[in-house]
């Protein structure tokens, strides 16, 4: 059982953090979603990958710039589809 405080701005606080965190698990499964959309394409030879790989680094990309993974991470996670890309 969630505690909801008594403070008035405590309360905003927990509504926004829920309303973020919903936010932040669409965008992350989004991502998710369009890498495995381009790797099930990249393994099946289907003509549209390249397409996909365009989707899934932009999708990359967003989460990098709005902070849900690391510039880092999203740096690795392009290199190593556009590796499988060749």
């Amino acid at each position: 059982m969630i505690l909801m405080p008594q403070i008035k701005s405590a309360i905003k606080r927990v509504k926004t953090a829920n309303a973020a965190s919903a936010k932040n698990s669409a965008q992350l499964s989004s991502l998710r979603t369009a890498v495995k959309k381009f790797k099930v394409a990249q393994a099946a030879g289907a003509e549209n990958a390249s397409e996909l790989l365009k989707d899934a680094i932009r999708a990359i990309d967003k989460a990098a710039s709005k902070g849900l993974i690391h510039k880092n991470k999203a740096n690795r996670d392009k290199s190593r589809l556009t590796y499988l890309a060749k």
